[in-house]
Order: C-alpha cells, then sequence, then structure tokens
C-alpha cells in the first residue's frame, strides 16, 4: 500500500533542494561550516577580546578563601549558603581560611527530601498515578539541588559543623549513583504507600507508620554513603597568630550560635522574574518545593533587575558578601571565567539570530535558575556597577583560580536570584513581604532548584 504525502504539512523535495542551493551559493557558508566541525561553535564564535581583557580587578574586593569545590555533585547552593557564613568565622576567630563540612548538609538535606517526598505522596493519594502532579513528584525526589530557604531549613534544624568533622566521601562528591538508589527506593516507597490507599486503607497514621519504616531505609542508605553525622565534636585551630584553641563537647547547633553566629531571620530572597504573570511587588511560593516539614516554604519577592543591583551593591558596600542564583550556561566560558553577554556572536557565526526576552526565555523554556554562587566583590565607575567578582564552587581550575567575573549586562540578563539583608530593602518593598504569597504550580520555571 502506498503512502500519500501531505505536502502542504511536510518538507518537499523541492524546499530541501531550494535551501541547499542558498547555502552552497554563500561562499563563507563553507567557511564557516569547517570553522565550526572542527573547533566547535563556542570556539568559533567567542569574542576573543571579551574573554581575554576583561580585567579581574574591583573598587571593592572583599576577602574569600579557599575556592571550594563540589565535584560531580550539585550542591552548589550549600557551598554557596556555606560559603557566606565561612566569611564570619574567619573574622571572629582570627582565621586564615576555614571550611564547613558540606557533607553534613548534605546528608540531612537527603533525608529530609525523603521524608517531604513521602509527604507529598500522601497528600496526593487521589491524583491519578499518570497524572502530571505524579510524574512532577516522582522525577527527582532526591536531587541534589536546593533554595536559599531549603539552606536556612538545615542550619536552623541541624545547625552546621567545620568540615574536619564530617569530610567529602565518595558519593558526597560523585553523587548520581547515590542519588539513584535513593531515588529507586523512594519510587517503590511511593508505589507502594499508593497501593495500600488503593487497597482500602484510609487511615494516615497506619501509612505513615509504613513511612517511619521507609525513612528508616533511607537513613541506613545515607550513613554508608555519606557517614555518620556527628551528635558532638570538639573544634579546635589554631589562628594567624598561631594561638591554639579548643571547645569540646559542642552540638552542632551550639556550634552555629556560638561560632558562626549569623542571624538567618535577617536575610530574604529577591527574584527577578519579567514574566507577565508575577507582578513586581508580589511575594511568591511553590507548591510542592522544599525539604524539610515544618520548616520555611520557599518565598521570593519579585522585584525589577535594578532592585536586585542595588541591595547586592549595598550588601558589598557594606562588607558582606552575597548569595545568588543565576543561569550559569549562558554567555559564559568555564575557562577565563567571563560571563559577560557580548562573549559569543553566534549571529554572526551562524548567521541566524537569537532574539527572546528575559521573559520569553523563562516562558519558553529556555532559560531558569540553574546555579547559585557568592558576589565577593564589584567594581563601580561613576556611582554605577560595570562588572562583579563572584565565588564559584567548582575548584581552582576555572577563571582565575575559582573566582569568575560578570559583566553588569549579564546581571541584567541571566541573574534571577539574590539573598540580601531586609534593612536594604525599602519600605514598600518590606511591606510586600508581609502579603500572602502567591502560589506557583510546582514546573513553574521560578520552581527551579540551584
Amino acid at each position: 500500500m502506498s503512502i500519500r504525502l501531505d505536502y502542504s504539512a511536510a518538507i518537499s523535495p523541492d524546499l530541501v533542494k531550494k535551501l541547499a542551493q542558498e547555502f552552497s551559493e554563500a561562499r563563507e557558508h563553507k567557511a564557516l561550516m569547517n570553522a565550526v566541525k572542527k573547533n566547535g561553535i563556542q570556539a568559533v564564535a567567542m569574542d576573543q577580546a571579551v574573554a581575554t581583557t576583561t580585567p579581574y580587578t574591583f573598587s571593592i574586593d572583599l576577602p574569600s578563601d579557599p575556592i571550594t569545590s563540589q565535584k560531580a555533585s550539585g550542591r552548589c547552593w550549600l557551598f554557596a549558603g556555606l560559603n557566606t557564613m565561612k566569611v564570619a568565622v574567619c573574622k571572629t576567630h582570627n582565621l586564615k581560611e576555614f571550611e564547613l563540612s558540606q557533607t553534613y548538609q548534605m546528608f540531612w538535606d537527603k533525608f529530609e527530601k525523603a521524608n517531604y517526598f513521602l509527604e507529598n505522596i500522601l497528600d496526593t493519594l487521589q491524583e491519578p498515578t499518570d497524572g502530571r502532579v505524579i510524574a512532577w513528584l516522582l522525577q527527582a525526589p532526591v536531587n541534589d539541588g536546593g533554595q536559599w530557604e531549603m539552606f536556612v531549613n538545615l542550619v536552623e534544624k541541624y545547625g552546621v559543623v567545620p568540615k574536619t568533622v564530617m569530610p567529602e566521601t565518595f558519593h558526597s562528591s560523585q553523587s548520581r549513583g547515590m542519588n539513584s538508589l535513593i531515588t529507586a527506593k523512594l519510587r517503590e516507597d511511593a508505589a507502594a504507600l499508593r497501593r495500600r490507599h488503593q487497597d482500602g486503607e484510609r487511615s494516615l497514621d497506619v501509612l505513615r507508620s509504613h513511612k517511619e519504616e521507609m525513612l528508616a531505609e533511607i537513613y541506613r542508605l545515607l550513613v554508608h554513603f555519606l557517614g555518620e553525622p556527628p551528635q558532638q565534636f570538639d573544634f579546635e585551630y589554631r589562628d594567624k597568630d598561631n594561638v591554639f584553641h579548643a571547645d569540646r563537647g559542642l552540638t552542632p547547633q551550639a556550634f552555629f550560635q556560638k561560632h558562626v553566629g549569623v542571624n538567618l531571620d535577617d536575610y530574604v530572597s529577591l527574584i527577578n522574574a519579567p514574566t507577565a504573570d508575577k507582578p513586581y511587588g508580589r511575594t511568591y511560593t511553590v507548591q510542592y518545593l522544599g525539604n524539610v516539614k515544618g520548616g520555611r516554604d520557599v518565598l521570593y519577592l519579585n522585584v525589577e533587575s535594578e532592585t536586585l543591583r542595588q541591595v547586592a551593591l549595598a550588601q558589598l558596600q557594606d562588607g558582606e558578601v552575597v548569595w545568588f542564583g543565576c543561569d550559569v550556561g549562558k554567555d559564559s566560558d568555564r575557562t577565563s571565567g567571563v560571563m559577560d553577554t557580548r562573549l559569543y556572536d553566534y549571529e554572526t557565526a551562524l548567521g541566524v539570530p537569537f532574539h527572546l526576552t528575559k521573559a520569553e526565555r523563562l516562558d519558553y523554556g529556555e532559560s531558569q535558575m540553574t546555579h547559585a554562587m557568592v558576589f565577593t566583590g564589584v567594581n563601580i565607575v561613576d556611582g554605577r556597577p560595570n562588572r562583579w567578582k563572584v565565588e564559584n564552587s567548582w575548584g581552582t581550575e576555572p577563571g582565575q583560580k575559582g573566582f569568575f567575573v560578570m559583566s553588569d549586562s549579564w546581571f541584567d540578563e541571566h541573574m534571577y536570584q539574590v539573598v540580601v539583608q531586609r534593612k536594604y530593602l525599602s519600605t514598600p518593598l518590606q511591606d510586600a513581604l508581609k502579603a500572602e504569597p502567591i502560589v506557583l504550580k510546582p514546573w513553574d520555571p521560578m520552581g527551579s532548584l540551584a
């Protein structure tokens, strides 16, 4: 039986012939094709002047050493959060360098996310298994990513510990295998809970008793992968003057209160999401996004990009680093560490324009927040920033010994979030934080995790 093609919708042979002829008639196309085939589009499209002449000098440059490395894991939000705290520890304890344990935070984040996931399963027992909500929950119940309030939840509930107390393990640094096994177990647990409900079990207390048995297995897995989290430890160190100090028998919570001492209630999360469905000056949260049941919900205040700039600048000018979230892969070069909207000229290299706005990139799935880092400096010219110093968590090889430099135009296009002290907000914005947040769907782009 012959198949009749509908050429009003299909690609016709004549169209293919026409396009091939047009390509071959433009002699520059062949040269560009050969260059891209051999070297890759980013090497061909990169403006070397931007990549090689962007200075790593800043009028405000706050100390922040050493550079950390999340290795093959997605813990940037934890690294960024702990990196903001290590500065306070170094300053108050006269230390040259210091690092808090990311593995400790990772352990409790995974454990809390497992409970959060199973509670969400119990909350959605009436949803169809093939529906969008269940599919979303099952997608990645314990991935490595997170948000600022999720970091705060962990610190407030479990405290922090020095890295020496709970160091890196194979699976903290290479988390894929661990995540895969825990995810498989949690999906099995979700199926079991939903099956019990479908078989007639209606008591939430009974289902939660089964959930506790499931969490016992998750805890056991995490101890194998990451080690046992300490309940008490000794904090011993030598300061810059070579004076020895010791504080013994500390709990992680007591260590945070005594030796870090950051008031997390002072900090708020601002985003720039210039889409039509998210008016500025309103607060937002995201359904089913979190880690600690009973902890803080994710809370964003949506503001213009200029507001993000001004509050981040104000905090840096007062000598404090800034946690932020962005779409790190856009217009950036890992080798040089340059993040600049002028870095790649794809239109000239390929003959094809790319003109989506920031709002359109969010609406059409072209962009979302993918990475969290820390501002440790900024360069100001005539009262305005023109570039920002960025502390990354990819080790010392990328950029300049692990630091990146961000142009101010990149800030406008690819920055989505900063966390600053609420004192830098205007009175209207502080009042806006008190409003009941609009609840976004789980799959909203502002529900992405760094």
